[in-house]
């Protein structure tokens, strides 16, 4: 059988396909590149009108989900869609409801700064026009003026109680005496009973006539202090009118077409007549609070507290890192004064879904399932289409502090959540209400296909992450060298991987190798140095491996042929750096029933995968060996030097070769090493880490003495399409000290190891004899015989055994 050559283990990027010299020359693309598909699922989920349509981003991570919806929002966003204001006003009627108030984009912040410059001059004005000589003349003028209807009223009665010999004593409001008198002086008790019967009855009489007139004085001097008041109130009233109405009627005229504003501006010209002492009134209270919730000094209730402000009329993108409840649904703040906790309107905080609202909101999805009673809280905002501001206290039930409940808050909001697969298919199966309200998937591509159109579509996509992250230029070269390695990445010659953060810091590591070399390109050999500090960097457990390889601590075998023995490949995976290594696997073989023991799966040491691979492997040996007669000869696996878990069926077709050669006794070369999966069938399928599994047996040839010429790897032959082998690897097959070769059935696996043709079975079941499966058969017939043999001995000493 003839070895790969050497472009079936590597397939370089050739220059001619590369139209340009560097990637100064290239367009940066606007989108991410071979994300048809997701693309797609975004346009489709961001054009729906309805409600429902969000977007659940599937796929892992740094494969570029967040920026390609970035990029696609900020080149395809639905620019008729108009982006608003949000503000909290006071609700003069019912305080703990605060009033909401829609605005166009940008004009929050002009409605707080007309309300903060109207309240200023009124906080000047309103005490110097109240204090001034003219108000306080008029409302001394008014004062005076119900001061003496009350004096005359009460004079009136205080005279006729005098033509009746009663005195009229009035003490604080409402309190009276009548008082008998005697002369000049009030009678005491002792004079008062020296009066004659009748006198002291006139008295009597007297008094309460002159109680019921003064009674209906006090109901009159009542009234009037009722019309003082709405005079004094009508008399505040004009000279406010007078201060702020056309101040007030200029907003108005200003924001007429925004009826909800004008309503508060009326409301507003209502409420400073009733709130006139806030004026008036050094508060040292407000200036406290102000202080202690960063707002200016002014009175609380006229202030505006801008929720959202859009400073253009752009829709809103938002990105939320750090989805908590207070952070996605917004809050109240709470001030302490003297001891007592105070809230009011003012203090009110957006989250995310306010500054998004209109627009579009992307988030973590485990982020969001991580937090207490976001996911719920979400899921209810967008049912309802509403933002209602709860503290979370309230939700957990364990504050019983009087707070605000401000009005909810109207939602317009694609959401767009980013997650992997396992998390999507969880909320698919345990919520019933995902599938309701992310009814979009954009499933993310790992790779793309590897085509001479691609490639140059790659480049540019390299272009775009070299001018997005301001990095040295890459030559055409480079630009070859990252490709070749994103095709490694991908393990397909004909793919190309889509994991765009690996490619960034690739570039960025190349674009720091060639700043410190003084190059004003990255180059291709700045590329390779970038990926060998970063193998080295990571290859600290595998040198460990290496180690005990070189220093005979793990037994392996290079040179020479032994029965039983193969070398079997698996890969390794230490945080993201994958490397090969050689495993030896032993087969022995006794009389028995034909059955393969299982070392690893007996011990608790295989797994599921492993232990399937052996079974059609028994499967596969009664088939060739124990189709008509049974096979008298059981064996055992196992992975040599093995302390942990074995799982995978990549070793079956080692563990196969191991069990022929035991079975036939022929030896197995030690100079290859085998690595792919068996069926029932013997064709020999597909396994992963192809790349790696090459790679470490070249490197444990190397370490154990040195490359002798002989020396290689098997693999299946579907897997050719995956190699992309390191260059050294390369070198070696060009110079014959190195060999891959590929197998589709496992008769070729054998032949190659054990040096004999496996054997063709005639229409007869027969197998040539020089053959390996030949010599097997002979094997077992020759045990069958005997065993018959055996059986007829038996039979003749006691006639009985049948």
């Amino acid at each position: 059988m003839k070895s790969l050559s050497l472009h079936q283990l590597y397939k370089a990027c050739v220059l001619k396909d590369l139209p340009f010299k560097t990637t100064r020359q290239l367009e940066p693309l606007a989108e991410i590149v071979g994300q048809n598909r997701a693309q797609e699922a975004v346009r489709f989920a961001l054009a729906m009108p309805h409600s429902g349509y969000n977007v659940y981003a599937v796929g892992r991570n740094g494969l570029g989900k967040r920026t390609m919806m970035l990029r696609y929002l900020e080149h395809h966003v639905d620019t008729e869609h108009s982006s608003h204001d949000w503000c909290y006003v006071a609700n003069f009627e019912e305080p703990r409801i605060p009033k909401l108030l829609r605005l166009p984009a940008g004009k929050g912040n002009a409605l707080k700064q007309d309300m903060e410059r109207l309240m200023g001059r009124l906080m000047k004005m309103i005490p110097q026009t109240f204090d001034s000589d003219s108000f306080l003349e008029r409302s001394e003028q008014l004062k005076n003026e119900y001061g003496k209807k009350q004096e005359d009223e009460l004079e009136k009665v205080a005279n006729q109680a005098k033509r009746k010999k009663v005195s009229l004593t009035v003490t604080t409001p409402g309190g009276y005496r009548l008082v008998a008198m005697n002369g000049e002086e009030p009678h005491t008790a002792e004079t008062f009973q020296a009066l004659t019967d009748e006198e002291r009855e006139k008295f009597e009489d007297s008094i309460n006539k002159l109680e019921k007139k003064l009674r209906q004085a006090l109901r009159k001097l009542a009234d009037w202090e009722q019309e003082y008041a709405e005079k004094q109130q009508a008399l505040n009233q004009e000279t406010l009118e007078g201060i702020s109405g056309h101040q007030l009627d200029e907003l108005i005229a200003k924001y007429k077409d925004l009826p909800d504003v004008v309503a508060y501006f009326e409301a507003v010209r209502t409420d400073l007549a009733d709130s006139l002492d806030i004026f008036l009134e050094d508060n040292e209270e407000q200036a406290a609070i102000a202080y202690a919730s960063l707002d200016k000094k002014m009175p609380r209730r006229y202030l505006v507290n801008v929720l959202v402000h859009q400073k253009t009329d752009e829709v809103p993108v938002v990105v939320e890192d750090n989805p908590t409840y207070h952070n996605l649904f917004g809050y109240v703040e709470n001030v302490t004064y003297k001891g007592t906790v105070f809230t009011d309107f003012s203090l009110i905080r957006p989250g995310s879904l306010h500054r998004a609202n209109g627009g579009y909101l992307l988030m973590d999805a485990i982020k969001v399932l991580e937090q207490p009673f976001v996911w719920d809280g979400l899921k209810r905002a967008l049912r309802s289409k509403s933002i209602q501001i709860n503290s979370l206290e309230r939700e957990m039930t364990l504050s019983g502090t009087i707070s605000i409940e401000p009005e909810a808050v109207p939602l317009d909001v694609k959401i767009v959540l980013f997650g992997d697969r396992e998390t999507w298919m969880l909320l698919q199966d345990y919520d019933s209400e995902f599938s309701e309200l992310f009814r979009v998937t954009a499933d993310f591509e790992n790779e793309m296909y590897r085509t001479d159109d691609s490639q140059l579509l790659y480049a540019k996509f390299i272009a775009s992450l070299v001018s997005e992250k301001q990095l040295l230029h890459c030559s055409n070269k480079a630009v070859a060298r990252i490709i070749e390695y994103s095709a490694r990445m991908a393990d397909h010659q004909d793919r190309l991987s889509l994991h765009a953060a690996d490619i960034a810091n690739l570039l960025r590591e190349s674009d720091f190798w060639a700043r410190q070399a003084g190059a004003r390109l990255i180059q291709d050999i700045h590329v390779e140095r970038a990926l060998e500090s970063a193998r080295y960097r990571s290859s600290r457990i595998r040198d460990q491996f290496y180690d005990s390889i070189r220093d005979g601590s793990t037994l392996v075998s290079t040179e020479g042929a032994c029965v039983g023995q193969v070398n079997a490949l698996s890969v390794l995976s230490t945080g993201g750096f994958e490397f090969g290594l050689s495993n030896r696997i032993t087969a022995t073989c006794y009389y028995g029933d034909g059955a393969v023991m299982d070392i690893e799966r007996d011990v608790k040491l295989g797994g599921n995968i492993h232990s399937k691979g052996v079974m059609i492997l028994s499967s596969w040996l009664a088939a060739h060996f124990a189709v008509n007669d049974p096979m008298h000869l059981s064996a055992s696996l196992t992975f040599e030097q093995n302390y942990g878990e074995v799982d995978g069926d990549s070793a079956s077709l080692a563990e196969l070769c191991a069990l022929v050669s035991t079975l036939s006794g022929l030896p197995v070369r030690q100079d290859l090493a085998i690595t792919g999966s068996v069926n029932q069938f013997g064709e020999v399928q597909p396994i992963g880490g192809v790349n790696e599994k090459v790679e470490g047996f070249f490197h444990t040839c190397q370490l154990k003495g040195g490359l002798t010429g002989t020396q290689g790897v098997i693999l299946p032959a579907t897997n050719v399409q995956n190699l992309m082998l390191d260059s050294e690897v390369v070198q070696a097959v060009r110079k014959d000290q190195f060999a891959v070769y590929s197998v589709s059935r496992a008769e070729e696996a054998i032949t190659l190891l054990l040096g004999k043709p496996a054997g063709k079975a005639d229409t007869k079941g027969r197998y040539p004899k020089q053959s390996v499966f030949g010599i097997i058969q002979q094997r077992l017939e020759k045990m069958r015989e005997h065993e018959r043999q055996e059986h007829a001995r038996d039979e003749q000493k006691d006639p009985s055994i049948h």
